[in-house]
């Protein structure tokens, strides 16, 4: 008897024309990912009934739950087909490679995706469908692996013991290293940084309506938002001045490799707190920044993701 490994799960992706149908097979990109707990849960009420005695009635089914996380690498090709879900279809430009990959915030329409988690060994194949992708977070340091953390919303997942996915498109992965990596300000690099985080959320609020499959109806976007944190080393007041004046100003995460392959997230009105200057020893002393982003009244959106590489888009393979 067979045991699943994670060694040998995959996962398919393909996005939808219609939301909860899954693609047609031959249409889905075989995606890599370091973990996953994106499924259907589905718990048990107790009977609170009385009068049978001490042992309980069986239990009662409750709503069905799917949903979970997604560990991806930070890479220059397979990124753009989770910020397609995070932000909407992008605006691609160029006549030949390098391809620049334009995905702006403040969509009303976000596209949904059908997802197969594949175990062969049992065999397992779990189709989600409807999925939508509500937030996305990672980490900015000096070494280390780069992985994001794609967290969906889903309308259900259908099990079955064959894929339904078919033939997986399969693209090279190239990905980013913490090396690659770069914060700026006012579009200056910004020095003394020990580390940094980005979190975008769609905030996503499900709709629950009453069906007799236990599926949600949709997931529909709400006021979006960015956030994360700088630490930095106590090395000169610059933000601590613009903490205290209250004006904003724009920062830029970003890994390039080269001219042909990177990537950048450009937050254009970011505000700061004034945070505490801990002195915990003879060391030097860092101070933490949780700032928040904002619509900015010149570009007229929140933030700007651009991803370059050698695709001329991010529609299904066929």
């Amino acid at each position: 008897m067979a045991r699943a490994q994670g060694a040998r799960a995959q996962m398919a992706l393909g996005f939808e024309s219609v939301y909860g149908t899954p693609p047609a097979a031959n249409s889905f990109w075989k995606v890599p990912f370091a973990s996953s707990t994106l499924g259907s849960e589905q718990p048990l009420l107790n009977s609170e009934l009385l009068g049978y005695g001490r042992d309980p009635l069986p239990p009662v089914k409750d709503a069905i739950t799917a949903d979970g996380n997604a560990v991806v690498p930070i890479d220059a090709r397979f990124l753009g087909i989770w910020l397609k879900m995070l932000f909407g279809a992008p605006t691609t430009t160029g006549a030949s490679a390098p391809y620049s990959h334009e995905f702006l915030s403040g969509s009303w329409s976000l596209p949904s995706a059908s997802i197969e988690l594949q175990n062969p060994d049992v065999p397992s194949y779990r189709m989600m469908s409807g999925v939508v992708a509500n937030t996305i977070n990672w980490q900015m340091q000096r070494s280390g692996l780069v992985t994001a953390t794609v967290e969906c919303i889903a309308q259900g997942e259908d099990k079955a013991t064959t894929s339904s996915a078919g033939t997986l498109e399969e693209m090279a992965l190239q990905r980013f290293g913490s090396f690659n990596g770069e914060i700026q300000r006012e579009g200056a690099q910004l020095g003394n940084v020990v580390s940094g985080s980005v979190n975008y959320t769609n905030n996503l609020d499900r709709v629950e309506t009453i069906r007799n499959d236990g599926k949600i109806e949709g997931a529909d976007p709400s006021i979006a938002a960015l956030t994360g944190e700088i630490v930095v080393r106590f090395a000169d007041t610059t933000l601590l001045d613009q903490a205290t004046s209250g004006d904003p100003c724009e920062l830029r995460f970003a890994y390039e490799i080269d001219a042909d392959t990177s990537f950048e997230l450009v937050a254009h009105a970011v505000y700061l707190p004034q945070p505490r200057l801990p002195i915990e020893g003879p060391g030097g002393m860092q101070a933490t920044f949780a700032w928040q982003a904002a619509l900015d009244p010149v570009t007229g959106r929140m933030c700007t993701a651009t991803l370059v590489n050698d695709l001329d888009g991010y529609a299904n393979p066929t």
